[in-house]
């Protein structure tokens, strides 16, 4: 997968510095201390995908174009009728029109955190980042929150995530993957996967001799929650390494040639795909990042003909099979970027770009209890702004929580006792699930 760098310098490699196996020295019994168990909540869905679209992609060309505005703002593409009456999107995104009865378009979001890194600290939290206090990803809190089995990651990312554990601990950040999945071969995950000639027995052995070792050294420090946390894990790595069905899940391989087919061949495509298998192999928590919407140049060749083809047939590959499946209606899906862009083209090429605008962009949501075919929000006639009440990316948090059955207002504590709720602004957007 191709390394994008966004304007701020934000590059790909800086989703690995939290969760990432092997390259800092964590192996899977690190990452495993990330996952461990929380209180259950009864609720619509019960496990998630996070699509991230990192460097902010147009909103006016994608999801809320202005036809009637003046050339310098509409720019060069228009709306297709979708099969809901009424609802319009990018001609360029023909597969979602096809399909629009299955998500619900947040239209008129908006803040004020134009550059990459805090716009993405905001929508992968949901709360407004401070410079003080590290603030959990969704990730981490679903993980906590709807604890999964042992024998699989209950918070995975493909190939990687700004999402971090923050205050909550290493126990509950993520476990990348660091590659992207390629269509029809089978597809392996550092830690998981048995490589080197490996045997299930030769970890057994490895396991025995760690107990005994773990024993040694469990009366030197007996409550030491670092070694606490890394008890739980290496109990968690060696179920996952001696899971055969946490092995297979990775494995996209063994999906239908005509399954596989639909998602396309593009790293996002499959990496939807994987993403989709891990939910129904129980893993609760999904994120897939795919990048290079940072369009100030050329925004609309980039658009047509990298972008939104294979974005336009994963995401809608993605919703029609997990409903085929059976898990679209206990899996809650979110499809966002940090911010939207400029309005008004700029003129730093022909046919131009867009800047970063925080003011007004586009988000997707789908699945559990959302109710699809709908457009909630709205931005005005130059789409430079809402047009009435804004949501906010706190009131997304709060739906998208509530979807899942997780109160945004609950309180957890720092480990100086500092209380902070899980999103600390926002209401739930009660039009989702009317």
């Amino acid at each position: 997968m191709a390394l994008h760098t966004t304007c701020d310098g934000v590059k790909r490699r800086d989703f690995l510095k939290v969760g990432v196996l092997g390259t800092t020295g964590l192996g899977l019994s690190s990452y495993l201390r990330l996952a461990s168990a929380g209180a259950v909540q009864a609720g619509r869905a019960t496990s998630a995908i996070f699509v991230n679209l990192p460097g902010g992609p147009s909103h006016m060309d994608t999801f809320d174009l202005k036809p009637n505005a003046p050339e310098e703002y509409r720019g060069l593409f228009n709306p297709i009728q979708t099969n809901v009456e009424g609802i319009e999107i990018s001609e360029h995104l023909p597969k979602l029109a096809a399909c629009a009865d299955k998500y619900t378009i947040l239209r008129g979001v908006s803040h004020t955190l134009g550059a990459h890194r805090l716009g993405q600290e905001y929508i992968n939290t949901g709360t407004r980042p401070l410079a003080s206090l590290e603030y959990p990803g969704y990730g981490a809190v679903v993980t906590k929150e709807r604890p999964g089995s042992i024998d699989m990651p209950g918070f995975v990312a493909i190939p990687n995530t700004r999402q971090k554990a923050g205050f909550l601990g290493v126990k509950y950040a993520p476990l990348n993957t660091g590659e992207t999945p390629k269509k029809g071969r089978p597809f392996t995950v550092r830690g998981i996967a048995l490589a080197n000639g490996l045997t299930i027995t030769d970890v057994e052995k490895r396991q025995g001799l760690l107990k005994d070792l773990d024993t040694t050294f469990s009366s030197i420090e007996k409550d030491n929650q670092l070694l606490d946390g890394l008890d739980k894990f290496s109990r968690q790595a060696y179920s996952m390494i001696t899971s055969k069905k946490a092995r297979e899940a990775f494995d996209i391989g063994k999906e239908p040639a005509a399954r596989s087919e639909t998602y396309g061949e593009s790293p996002f495509g499959q990496s939807c795909l994987l993403a989709t298998r891990l939910v129904e192999s129980g893993v609760r928590f999904v994120t897939v990042s795919t990048g290079g919407w940072d369009t100030h140049r050329d925004n609309f060749p980039k658009l047509k003909d990298k972008l939104l083809p294979p974005f336009d047939q994963a995401v809608a590959a993605m919703l029609g099979d997990l409903e085929q499946r059976g898990l679209l209606e206990r899996t809650a899906v979110f499809v966002t970027g940090e911010f939207g862009r400029t309005p008004k083209i700029n003129n730093r090429t022909t046919p131009g770009g867009r800047d970063h605008y925080p003011r007004c962009m586009t988000m997707l949501m789908a699945g559990g209890g959302v109710k699809g075919g709908q457009v909630i929000g709205a931005s005005d006639d130059k789409a430079t702004g809402p047009a009435n009440e804004a949501i906010s990316p706190s009131d997304a948090a709060a739906s998208f929580y509530h979807n899942l059955g997780i109160d945004h207002t609950k309180e957890y504590h720092t480990k100086t006792g500092r209380p902070v709720m899980i999103v600390r602004d926002g209401a739930v957007i009660d039009k989702l699930f009317a």
